[in-house]
């Protein structure tokens, strides 16, 4: 793996720090935080790429649309994917080793989330995220509820566009951000605009970021690096055209598969942290213990090619045509499940048993997708109407191997020994098996925008898919080959209507389709991808205002999303998986942004979601269980985000955040709850110079000790990072 280690020297000192994000007033030479009132606070007359390609305002689009912009991201001191995407108004995150930064919204997870890089899907979100570091975006949009009318298969929860930073044309300015804190964590950044000609401009932006452990966990060093380009030409107002290259990498050594909880009768400091049916607990004396084998990690290597041709034809025709490649290599060696052992001679603690996996990914990705749109007016009417072809090809080669517990040697539970990766394939008794994957999709869609009235606006669209999977499954111990090659011809479509009351008060509602696979369609099994796709479909109203002189802006949404055909197990054969399963949510979420006095900013929002299995059964020790009614893994009922940021004299500004999520299950039964928790960071910014402002930051500063996420497996939960404090400066040249 190429490594970007001189990025470090290279970027220029910077670091995540509380700017007051769309609240500053501040010129390319000078950098002096200044909290002022900001019209529009929740950017509602701005566009977001997400929620449409009519270049409807998040005002006008019948959805819930959240946009964080990178002033945003710094201003709340996120630095990574994960920490981004738990910062959305409803949504957690977790960093599972094996789909890095997975997300949970509105009653769902995993590949139900669609994830995006400039508006276009690679693949699930569970194959491709990875927890980098966030300094290469512009912005992050997120699109809350089912959207496969815009990107296909899998958008069933919601959207998260991720639009890395472009070349401004006219403009001349370097942004550098440095910063060091808790677990010698440091990050280095920075990021170039010059302009070549009245015409042509460039960008190029690098960073660096490495942690002995993000979690404060031992053994589990951490490093992420970006180099980003690309060339904006603009040789009029009708033509545009950009090109731009990515590369980023990441490695987190010794991966961290999360606290494995133990019995209480066996825990030295026992929490209530977590609960079970059966007594286990998390122990806080085991929070720094890593069990994965040395040598053992997960990292990625992946490059991104794209360019985008924008044309404003004449009489309100436009065209614009997106064309991408995408490389990736990613590895994930880990001990992928701990199995308790009650003390014995040998081990007077108790110990764990492990299993042991080896995944690879080979993965290339290449997609064209070509939208014409027209503004104009039919009857005296306005309408916004485009239509699109997209076509896209994946090449994907996945060696699965998977040993048994008996394959690596036990761990002492307090004092885990030194146990290397094994080297040998033999032991590789459980799967090994090289998927060998080719997967075709072509997509045309249409939407339309019409407004019955200046205030009265009706919006629709349509897709349909048709997605053709050839796979050879290889068995790599006998060479024996297993073929399929099944098809999918989803359509879906959202119908939805806004209507402009007066006074920045917008009230909408929308209906909406989307499907998903059982499973990520490139790793489900042979038995899984000879499934149909499971169908999603939701109602959603809403309203979003702004008022007080352009002070305020709150927004507000109710929803119910259903999916049918998930799996589940036939009720006269318990032995057979059929697909009859239903899963539902519904909520309500709110969000605002208040700037009562010039210096004070307060922002926040909540969200409620009631979120069940309607019908699901389940095989566990050769007996048929109902879920029925159970809560989906990893869904919490409330999330809550609040900030305040005050500025005194114009110089000075102080940062309050907090973050509260409800308890949540790690598994379908529902006998292993993890307890809600609050966390409280802080931050304090001033100037030292018109070009550099330091930050003071401080994360969990009550050192809650608590369970953020579940992963693999149901016994195993992520703990939060304990408090930690970090400096940063930032500078604007």
């Amino acid at each position: 793996m190429l490594r970007l280690s001189l990025l470090a020297g290279a970027a220029a000192p910077c670091l995540l720090l509380a700017v007051p994000a769309g609240a500053q007033t501040r010129d390319a030479t000078d950098a002096t935080i200044l909290v002022t009132g900001q019209r529009d606070p929740l950017k509602l007359n701005d566009q977001a790429q997400a929620g449409s390609r009519l270049g409807l305002t998040i005002r006008e689009t019948p959805a819930s649309v959240e946009v964080m912009t990178q002033d945003d991201l710094q201003l709340r001191g996120l630095r990574t994917a994960r920490e981004a995407f738990d910062g959305v108004v409803g949504a957690i995150a977790g960093n599972v080793p094996g789909n890095p930064a997975v997300v949970s919204l509105r009653g769902f997870a995993g590949n139900t989330v669609s994830i995006l890089q400039d508006g276009v899907r690679v693949s699930t979100s569970t194959v491709v995220q990875r927890d980098s570091n966030i300094w290469h975006y512009d912005r992050i949009e997120v699109l809350k509820g089912p959207a496969s009318v815009l990107y296909g298969e899998g958008a069933l929860a919601g959207v998260v566009n991720k639009v890395t930073r472009k070349p401004i044309l006219g403009e001349r300015h370097l942004d550098t951000l440095l910063s060091i804190g808790s677990f010698d964590t440091a990050f280095a950044a920075g990021g170039i605009n010059l302009p070549v000609s009245a015409t042509i401009a460039v960008r190029a932006d690098a960073s660096y970021q490495r942690s002995d452990s993000l979690y404060d966990v031992d053994n589990n060093d951490t490093f992420s690096a970006g180099l980003t380009a690309s060339g904006l030409w603009r040789p009029s107002d009708r033509l545009s055209l950009l090109i731009a290259v990515d590369h980023v990498e990441d490695r987190y050594d010794a991966t961290y598969q999360g606290l494995p909880l133990i019995p209480g009768r066996y825990a030295l400091r026992p929490s209530d942290a977590v609960t079970t049916d059966n007594g286990l607990v998390a122990d806080r004396a085991l929070r720094h213990r890593n069990y994965n084998p040395q040598g053992a990690y997960s990292g990625a290597d992946e490059t991104t090619l794209r360019s985008r041709l924008d044309w404003t034809i004449a009489s309100g025709w436009t065209f614009a045509l997106d064309l991408t490649s995408y490389t990736a290599k990613r590895a994930f060696l880990l001990a992928d499940s701990q199995t308790f052992v009650a003390p014995t001679p040998a081990f007077s603690n108790g110990s764990f048993r492990q299993s042991y996996q080896d995944f690879r990914h080979d993965h290339q990705f290449w997609n064209a997708r070509g939208v014409i749109g027209n503004d104009s007016r039919i009857g005296g009417l306005r309408n916004r109407f485009t239509f699109g072809v997209e076509h896209n090809k994946t090449d994907f080669v996945s060696l699965r191997q998977q040993a048994p517990v008996t394959a690596l040697p036990a761990v002492d539970v307090r004092n885990p020994a030194v146990v290397p990766v094994p080297t040998t394939t033999a032991i590789f008794t459980t799967t090994n098996v090289t998927f060998d994957s080719r997967l075709k999709q072509t997509s045309i869609f249409a939407e339309d925008a019409l407004n019955l009235t200046s205030k009265w606006l009706l919006v629709g669209g349509v897709r349909w898919d048709h997605i053709a999977l050839t796979r050879a499954t290889i068995q790599n111990a006998t060479g024996a080959v297993d073929r399929n090659s099944p098809t999918f011809n989803p359509v879906s479509w959202r119908a939805g209507t806004t209507w402009d009351m007066g006074g920045g008060l917008t009230l909408y509602a929308q209906y909406t389709t989307a499907v998903s696979p059982v499973s990520s369609i490139l790793l489900a099994s042979i038995a899984n991808s000879r499934f149909r796709l499971t169908k999603g479909r939701a109602y959603e109203a809403g309203f979003k205002a702004s008022g007080w002189g352009g002070r305020a802006s709150v927004t507000g949404a109710a929803y119910r999303i259903m999916q049918n055909d998930i799996l589940t197990r036939d009720p006269n054969n318990p032995a057979l998986t059929v697909q009859g399963g239903r899963q539902s949510s519904q909520g309500v979420e709110l969000s605002a942004v208040v700037a009562p006095i010039k210096a004070l900013r307060l922002s926040g929002g909540a969200a409620y979601t009631d979120a069940q299995y309607e019908e699901l059964s389940e095989l566990a020790g050769g007996m048929r269980f109902d879920r029925r009614g159970n809560r989906p893994i990893n869904i919490p009922s409330t999330t809550v985000n609040a900030s305040a940021l005050y500025t005194i004299a114009d110089t000075v500004t102080l940062g309050g955040f907090l973050r509260h999520a409800s308890a949540f299950y790690t598994d379908t039964a529902n006998a292993i709850r993890v307890a809600g928790h609050t966390v409280f960071d802080a931050s304090l910014s001033f100037p030292v110079s018109r070009q550099a402002t330091l930050t003071l930051r401080g994360r969990n500063l009550t050192d809650a000790f608590y369970g953020e996420y579940s992963g693999y497996p149901t016994t195993n939960v992520y703990i939060g990072a304990p408090r930690s404090f970090e400096v940063a400066l930032a500078t604007r040249f």
